[in-house]
């Protein structure tokens, strides 16, 4: 396992203090369609919280070796069919492009095992629709890497304050969230938007989860949205620029820039910001580098009843979110994250994008 380059986040794969929850041998997974880097990061997270690796399959000869490279101790599967019908496989992980990514957790299901893919979920409300309802039948867990929460520092420091009252109750959340376009290196699904399902699904996913997490809410209103393609005119279905109001069902605020315009001369691939608002406090992160002072970063500024505080979050996690999700896989329990708020992220976000699609 390796962290990657601090400027490429198509293949963002940071690594956490290890905490195994498990033995080796304990808990496999397995691994199929690499076609986002986020499988790395996923793949990081498993083996620091003790999962064995045991398959992977990509129909890519490059992808596959890159992945080998990376985990040596991964099989080659002849099939998917193969990682299906193992019976020591427990949990598959994916990043397929993503709207495939619905079809391919429906043969997981059914297959009576446990999804974890990349973000976004689907690309679509039906989609959407149909997994519920595999979900309702099979009761396997349909698992969502929502990176920028659940595998930051700062992010995940954020939530555990919020829970603990330090900033009393949340009342707006502001997330900013510009990333790195690199589009010599993109594929060609990056820019079809049947594919990528859009900027709000896809990017906006991220920022909706953590919203609904620190405010502690179940569901939302969606206020406006807007999508353009304000500087690709060579890319006409990429959405390079979106924004998303909300507020929640406790009356919570929220507001979301998501864009590809991070600026060639930032040291990371996105400076990405989030604010909240609470009763009696307010939080800041810089959840990847902290502008011309330090990259890359990882920080927190608190300021509640008793003063200023800046915490220093970078490489001071084990990233909590594996651990518990192999051991809700295990125990068939929801500490991780609960089924309902991994697919109402997703809802909001794609009904903000047919809201910002229809208005165009």
């Amino acid at each position: 396992m390796e962290e990657t380059n601090i400027k490429d986040g198509a293949n963002y794969a940071p690594l956490g203090k290890s905490n195994e929850v498990v033995a080796p041998n304990e808990f496999y997974f397995s691994v199929a369609f690499l076609d986002h880097g986020h499988i790395n990061g996923q793949t990081n997270g498993l083996l620091q919280a003790g999962a064995t690796l045991k398959y992977v399959f990509d129909p890519d000869a490059k992808r596959l070796s890159e992945f080998c490279k990376a985990y040596p101790q991964a099989l080659v599967a002849e099939s998917f069919e193969q990682i299906l019908s193992d019976e020591e496989t427990q949990l598959i992980a994916s990043a397929a492009i993503p709207n495939r990514r619905a079809g391919i957790g429906k043969r997981v299901l059914l297959a009576g095992k446990d999804y974890f893919t990349d973000k976004s979920p689907f690309t679509s409300l039906e989609q959407l629709s149909e997994i519920r309802e595999i979900v309702e039948t099979t009761q396997q867990k349909y698992a969502v890497y929502y990176a920028e929460r659940l595998h930051n520092e700062a992010a995940w420091r954020a939530g555990e304050l919020v829970e603990q009252g330090v900033i009393g109750r949340v009342i707006q959340v502001i997330n900013l969230a510009p990333h790195r376009l690199a589009k010599e290196s993109r594929p060609a699904w990056f820019f079809d938007k049947v594919q990528y399902g859009g900027i709000l699904t896809d990017i906006g996913s991220h920022q909706v989860e953590q919203f609904l997490t620190y405010a502690g809410v179940e569901d939302a209103k969606i206020n406006f949205a807007r999508v353009s393609n304000l500087d690709n005119a060579d890319k006409p279905e990429l959405e390079d620029f979106g924004e998303i109001s909300m507020t929640a069902s406790n009356g919570a605020s929220f507001y979301t820039r998501v864009d590809w315009f991070t600026p060639k001369g930032q040291a990371t691939w996105g400076d990405g910001r989030t604010f909240i608002v609470g009763t009696k406090g307010t939080i800041e992160c810089r959840k990847y580098n902290d502008l011309a002072r330090q990259a890359p970063a990882s920080k927190l500024f608190l300021t509640d009843e008793n003063g200023e505080h800046e915490v220093d979050c970078l490489g001071q996690s084990s990233f909590p979110f594996f651990g518990q999700l192999i051991l809700d896989c295990i125990n068939r329990t929801e500490h991780s994250l609960s089924q309902e708020h991994i697919f109402k992220a997703a809802e909001l976000s794609m009904q903000a994008q047919q809201m910002a699609d229809n208005h165009d």
